[in-house]
């Protein structure tokens, strides 16, 4: 391979933001994995976040991709799964494993899909230091009439047309908005560029918590939430504390620590079995390896209210949820699934479109 743009590259990143910036190019932020296509001629390579290959993770779209973009480019973008009409990101963190055979099939079974948003080389041309709309034209040239499994993803200047995707697309699993600066050049490794992601808050009870690695403190607390059976299902952690408060958590907890998880809603947590039934604290598996799991039991009588940003298959929290504050005045019966606001269901293929 001998390209402009040689990897590892690490992708341009992206700042928390409140509010959708003014006078900027807009995109749906995808739910995926993002990637790094590398292609030349025949040599095709995907590069991770953390500059290590997912080539033998995705066998399909290596032959999609070689077969559908210009001869010799670096295009930066998502690697996503669809079913339904909506992302699933649970699909995509099931490719990753070890077994050869076992990623075929599920090549076969959840196919794909690459989301192309930004162009870094082209033939003999490194476009790192191009700004952001010139990019972006070359990209939309150069893949102009693409077909599934590869897309170009949908951008504007539009500021209210994005305040209609940042509400709409939700529906089909997408994370919020991205704004770039116009005249922005690619900054590797760099948070040169905004992002606008939908927040709620919930009431979960707390039922646990992991130790910090730094010692005795509180790593992060175990949130659950009660299914229409009435059983206690583990939907995420709230890690974001400072030090000071991680021991301070230790305190007000400790009246309410088991000795053991006997007779706790999660005491099967260990049993890998029990995971096919209940969302359990993770056990341990071939993704976690030799980290400890071990986690502290609570009695689960005590209500948070929390902030996230995005439900996974409705069943748990997509990214760590941020605490607010304690609920006294809530029950842990209260903590149910019905609380939750359900986006409304928007079809992907009128992101993506239906070609191919």
């Amino acid at each position: 391979m001998d390209l402009p743009v040689m990897p590892p590259v690490k992708p341009m990143l992206a700042k928390s933001v409140a509010k959708i910036p003014p006078d900027m190019q807009y995109e749906a932020k995808w739910d995926g994995f993002r990637a790094i296509v590398f292609r030349d001629g025949t040599e095709v390579e995907l590069g991770s976040r953390t500059g290590k290959p997912l080539t033998r993770y995705f066998p399909e779209l290596v032959e999609a991709l070689r077969d559908r973009l210009p001869e010799r480019c670096v295009i930066d973008g998502e690697i996503v799964i669809a079913r339904d009409g909506r992302l699933d990101f649970d699909a995509l963190t099931e490719r990753i494993h070890p077994a050869e055979s076992r990623v075929r099939m599920l090549a076969e079974k959840t196919p794909a899909s690459f989301v192309a948003f930004d162009l870094l080389a082209l033939a003999d041309d490194s476009l790192l230091d191009t700004p952001l709309t010139e990019r972006r034209a070359l990209l939309e040239s150069a893949l102009s009439g693409v077909t599934a499994p590869v897309h170009v993803a949908p951008a504007t200047t539009d500021r209210e047309v994005a305040e209609q995707w940042f509400e709409q697309y939700e529906g089909a699993g997408l994370d919020g908005v991205i704004a770039k600066p116009l005249t922005l050049r690619y900054r590797q490794d760099e948070r040169a560029m905004f992002k606008v992601k939908h927040e709620r808050t919930a009431d979960v009870v707390v039922a646990g918590y992991r130790l910090h690695k730094s010692g005795p403190v509180v790593g992060s607390l175990l949130l659950g939430l009660y299914d229409d059976r009435g059983a206690l299902q583990h939907v995420g952690v709230s890690a974001a504390f400072p030090m000071k408060r991680r021991a301070e958590l230790v305190e007000e907890l400790e009246p309410l620590r088991m000795e053991d998880a006997a007779g706790h809603p999660w005491a099967a947590w260990s049993n890998e079995a029990a995971h096919e039934t209940a969302r359990l604290p993770g056990a341990p598996s071939r993704w976690s390896g030799k980290k400890d799991l071990s986690w502290v039991p609570l009695r689960p009588e005590r209500v948070a209210e929390v902030a996230y940003d995005h439900m996974e298959n409705g069943a748990r929290f997509r990214h760590t949820a941020r605490f607010r504050r304690w609920r006294p005045d809530r029950t842990p019966e209260s903590c149910t699934y019905a609380q939750l606001e359900e986006p409304v269901s928007y079809d992907l293929t009128e992101i993506l479109g239906s070609r191919g």
